[in-house]
C-alpha cells in the first residue's frame, strides 16, 4: 500500500510521506512501551507500600504525555502532508493528462477520469490524513504490546504472539476475497458516473420524445449493478470481520485462563496478571478496528491503482532530436492504423502539395476523420509514415507540430470564459487588434455586436450559451489567429442553418487561403473548393481526382455526389450558394 502510494505521488513527494510514516510508527511504539510502566505501578499499589507507586505514576504520566505530543505531531504532519500532496497530486494528474495523446481519451474513460479526478484524488489523499495513522497504530501498537508481554512473562507473551499470524492470515484472506468485489464495485461506479453524464446530456432527446416521465433504462441498469456489487462486497467482508472478532476474543479468553492458572499456581503475581490483562484489552481495540480500516484502505487502494494506471500510461514518444520541416506539404505513405484490433486505415498512400487543398469524402466509418487525427498525431500509425514537409510527424516535436497545424472540429468545445478568451487560445500573446481582425475575418464580430456583454460575454461550459454556428465562428477565428501553414477541417459546416453556414464558409475561405488544407467534407460547396478529392471507403482510397474527373468516371464518388445532391433541400441551398 505504502509503495503504491509512493509511486502515485512520485519522487518529489516521497520524502515528506516517509517522514510522516516514520513519525506515526514512533508514536505507535511509544504508546505500546508506555504500558510497560503499568507493571511497577500495579506492583506498588498491590504491595505493602502503595505510596511507592507515585514515582511510577509520574513516570507513566510523562510517558503518556510524550505519546500525546508525538500523536499530535504525527496527526498534524499527516494532515499537512495530505493537504500539500492534494494540490501536488492534482497538478501531477493534470500534467499527465495533458501529455497523453488525444487518441487515448476514448469514450469509456469519461466516467473513469471523472471519478478519479474528483472523488478519487480526495480519497487517495485521505489515506495520509485520516487512515494512515490509525492503520499504523492498529498494527504497530499491538506488536509492541506483545513484545512487552514477552518480557513480562514469556508464556503469556507466546500465547498472545500466537494470535499474530492468525490475525494476519484473516486480513490477507479477507483482502484477497474482496479484491475482485472491490474492482467490480469501482468499475460499476465508473460506468454509473458515465451513464449519469450521458443521462444529463440526452435530456433534450428524451424530452423531445415525450419521455420525461420515464426512467432512463441504461442508467437504471448501471445503478442496479452498483447495488448488486455493493451487496456482494459487503457480504464478502463479513467472514473477515467475524473471523477477526473471534480471533481477538478467543485470544483474550486464553490469556485470561492461562493468567488465572499461573496466578493460582503462584508463578506470577496479581500485579503482573492485571498488567497482562490490561495490555491484552488494549490490543483488542486497534485489532478490531482493522476490519473497518482495512475496508477503507482497500477502497483507497483501488483508486490508487486507477491513478497509477493513468500516471503510468505512456505518452507518445518525443524525438530525441526534433526536426523542423522546411515545407508544408503533407504525405501519407503506406499508412496502416488499427484501433481495438481492427484496421481503420489500411496501406493508404496520398499526398497534398504545399498550398493545395485535399477533400476527403466517403461514407460514415470510412476512416476520414482518422486521417486528420493521424496527421495531427493524436495517434501513431501502426505501419507506414505520415509526413509534413518531408519529415515524419513522429520526428517533429509535439509543440512544433501543433504550432504548424490549426484544427477546426465539427463539434466545437469552448471553455467557460469570455468570447475573447476563447479566441485568444489560438495565440495567447496576440494583441487586441489581431484578435479583432481574426474575429472580423470569421464574421464573429457580427455575433459580438448583438451580444449585450460584447467581447466580455461568457459563453458557458462547452459554449452552451452560443448556437452551433456561433461556436463554429469562434473556432474559425481562433484558427485564423493562430495563423498556421496547415489547416485541418472536419465536417465544419454540417447541421448549420443557411445564415451561419454562409458565414462559416466565408471564414473558411479566408482560413484556407495560401495554406495546405486537408478537409473532411460532405457539402458540395466545400468539396468544390478542393484541388483534389479522395473517396475513402473501408480505410482505403477507392478513387481520387478532381471533381470533374470523378464525376466523369461515374464511379463511387459520382453516385455519392448524386445521392448528396438529391437530399431534401440540398439542391436549393447549393444553387443559392
Amino acid at each position: 500500500m505504502i509503495s503504491l502510494l509512493l509511486r502515485v505521488l512520485g519522487r518529489a513527494y516521497a520524502r515528506p510521506l516517509r517522514r510522516t510514516v516514520a513519525l506515526m510508527t514512533a508514536t505507535a511504539v511509544a504508546e505500546g512501551l508506555s504500558y510497560t510502566l503499568l507493571v511497577p505501578v500495579l506492583r506498588a499499589l498491590f504491595g505493602h507500600s502503595p505510596a511507592d507507586a507515585w514515582p511510577w505514576l509520574a513516570a507513566f504520566g510523562a510517558a503518556v504525555a510524550l505519546y500525546a505530543v508525538l500523536r499530535y505531531l504525527s496527526d498534524l504532519s499527516g494532515f499537512r502532508v495530505g493537504s500539500a500532496l492534494l494540490s501536488g497530486m492534482y497538478h501531477r494528474l493534470g500534467g499527465q493528462l495533458a501529455r497523453l495523446p488525444v487518441g487515448w481519451y476514448t469514450g469509456g474513460r469519461l466516467g473513469e477520469l471523472s471519478v478519479l479526478a474528483g472523488r478519487g484524488v480526495l480519497q487517495a489523499m485521505s489515506v495520509i490524513a485520516h487512515l494512515l495513522a490509525p492503520f499504523v497504530s492498529a498494527t504497530v501498537t499491538p506488536v509492541t504490546i506483545v513484545a512487552v508481554m514477552l518480557v513480562q512473562d514469556w508464556r503469556l507473551g507466546l500465547a498472545a504472539l500466537a494470535a499474530v499470524p492468525v490475525v494476519a492470515a484473516v486480513q490477507i484472506r479477507t483482502g484477497r476475497s474482496m479484491s475482485a468485489g472491490d474492482a467490480e464495485r469501482a468499475r460499476r461506479d465508473d460506468e454509473a458516473t458515465g451513464r449519469v453524464i450521458e443521462y444529463l446530456q440526452v435530456q433534450p432527446v428524451l424530452r423531445a420524445g415525450g419521455r420525461t416521465a420515464e426512467r432512463f433504462e441504461l442508467l437504471d441498469d448501471c445503478l442496479r449493478g452498483v447495488e448488486r456489487a455493493s451487496r456482494r462486497s459487503t457480504l464478502s467482508a463479513l467472514p473477515g470481520a467475524v473471523g477477526l472478532t473471534l480471533t481477538v476474543q478467543v485470544t483474550f479468553t486464553v490469556l485470561l485462563a492461562l493468567g488465572a492458572h499461573l496466578a493460582l499456581d503462584g508463578s506470577i503475581g496479581v500485579a503482573e496478571l492485571l498488567t497482562v490483562l490490561v495490555l491484552a484489552a488494549r490490543c483488542a481495540d486497534p485489532l478490531l478496528s482493522l476490519a473497518d480500516i482495512g475496508g477503507k484502505l482497500r477502497g483507497a487502494r483501488t483508486v490508487l491503482a486507477g491513478l497509477d494506471e493513468v500516471l503510468r500510461a505512456e505518452p507518445l514518444p518525443e524525438p530525441a532530436d526534433p526536426v523542423r520541416p522546411a515545407g508544408q506539404d503533407v504525405e501519407f505513405d503506406a499508412v496502416t492504423f488499427r484501433r481495438g484490433g481492427s484496421a481503420v486505415v489500411t496501406d493508404l498512400s496520398l499526398s497534398v502539395p504545399q498550398g493545395q487543398r485535399l477533400a476527403v469524402v466517403g461514407p460514415s466509418g470510412a476512416g476520414k476523420s482518422t486521417l486528420l487525427q493521424l496527421l495531427a498525431r493524436f495517434h501513431d500509425v501502426d505501419a507506414g509514415a505520415v509526413r509534413m514537409g518531408g519529415v515524419d510527424v513522429r520526428a517533429i516535436g509535439t509543440e512544433a507540430l501543433m504550432d504548424r497545424i490549426a484544427v477546426v472540429f465539427q463539434d466545437v468545445y469552448l471553455f467557460d470564459g469570455t468570447i475573447e478568451d476563447n479566441v485568444r487560445l489560438g495565440r495567447p500573446d496576440a494583441d487586441a487588434a489581431e484578435v479583432r481582425a481574426a474575429a472580423a475575418a470569421a464574421r464573429l464580430d457580427e455575433v459580438v455586436e448583438r451580444l449585450p456583454g460584447g467581447w466580455a460575454t461568457r459563453v458557458g461550459e462547452g459554449g452552451a450559451l452560443l448556437s452551433g454556428g456561433e461556436r463554429q465562428r469562434v473556432s474559425i477565428a481562433r484558427a485564423l489567429l493562430k495563423d498556421t501553414p496547415v489547416v485541418l477541417l472536419d465536417e465544419v459546416t454540417s447541421a448549420l442553418d443557411p445564415v451561419n453556414e454562409a458565414a462559416v464558409h466565408e471564414g473558411i475561405d479566408r482560413l484556407m487561403a495560401g495554406r495546405t488544407v486537408v478537409m473532411v467534407a460532405h457539402r458540395m460547396r466545400t468539396v468544390r473548393r478542393a484541388d483534389r478529392i479522395v473517396f475513402l471507403d473501408g480505410g482505403r482510397v477507392v478513387e481520387q481526382g478532381t471533381h470533374e474527373e470523378l464525376l466523369a468516371l461515374g464511379g463511387r464518388y459520382a453516385r455519392f455526389w448524386d445521392a448528396e445532391s438529391r437530399s431534401p433541400g440540398r439542391e436549393v441551398r447549393e444553387v443559392d450558394a
